[in-house]
């Protein structure tokens, strides 16, 4: 989850929005991070992409930096295998609390075990233990920035990874475009970004709190990461085929793998 900044538009939820009222436990509960059957929804589509993306033997290197973490690690568990070190980021306090709280295994950290199993099922204590390694440092990460890291200056990293970040941060989509850029300075010429997220999502409910979602359709995704520079290799959709849950009204799941050859 990032920082969308100073908006004129009152009705879309900004940074300030999010350090008051996201609350990240409700958040992983009610998007049923922690139950043992996903079927085929975004943890699932999610999980399976993560996985052939990051075993394939070509997405790999010393560092990923994941931007807009929020409060989970799903993203995180098959790339812990590819990469030395990874950086976990996010705008809130509390989700930085979250995170820090299950790396340190500390009583109350959520159970994301169900996950776990459904992406080494029989190693799992294996599998947390090597994340927890993995991952280095958690970083505040304003997409705004033109780094967004600021004040912290990191290497260039070998790849990018962000989850459900950018079109919660943006009101429109010359902001998204700009983030996006933002994004890719942390990035190597030649190295990978995946990006996945929901498209003609306009609101998502954590709690009783609206939160307000950039419209995205497939078209704009392409042109947008074309203009930054980066060649798609890998760009999947799932249709949404229930519209029983009125929490979030996205049409559909992208998962894109876009190589950075030259980074606006």
């Amino acid at each position: 989850m990032c920082r969308l900044g100073g908006s004129t538009m009152a009705e879309f939820t900004g940074g300030d929005d999010y350090q008051a009222d996201f609350d990240p436990k409700a958040y992983l509960r009610h998007y049923k991070f922690g139950e043992d059957t996903f079927g085929e929804d975004y943890l699932n589509f999610s999980l399976k992409h993560y996985c052939k993306t990051f075993t394939s033997g070509v997405v790999t290197g010393d560092t990923l930096i994941d931007i807009g973490s929020g409060p989970t690690i799903h993203q995180l568990l098959s790339a812990c295998e590819s990469f030395k070190e990874i950086i976990a980021s996010d705008y809130t306090y509390r989700n930085h609390q979250e995170l820090e709280k299950w790396l340190k295994n500390e009583p109350g950290a959520f159970d994301w075990t169900p996950v776990v199993k459904y992406v080494c099922e029989g190693k799992e204590a294996e599998k947390e233990a090597k994340l927890r390694k993995t991952i280095k440092q958690v970083l505040k990460c304003d997409v705004h920035k033109s780094n967004p890291m600021d004040p912290v200056i990191l290497p260039p990293a070998d790849c990018l990874v962000s989850s459900l970040c950018l079109e919660g941060a943006c009101k429109d989509l010359t902001t998204y475009r700009i983030a996006l850029k933002n994004i890719s300075s942390l990035l190597k010429p030649g190295g990978h970004l995946v990006l996945s997220g929901v498209l003609g999502c306009s609101f998502y409910m954590v709690g009783p709190k609206r939160f307000s979602s950039l419209v995205l359709g497939e078209e704009f995704l392409r042109e947008a990461l074309s203009d930054t520079g980066f060649i798609i290799q890998e760009f999947e959709v799932l249709i949404r085929d229930d519209n029983t849950d009125d929490s979030c009204d996205f049409s559909g799941k992208f998962f894109i793998l876009a190589l950075g050859l030259q980074l606006a």
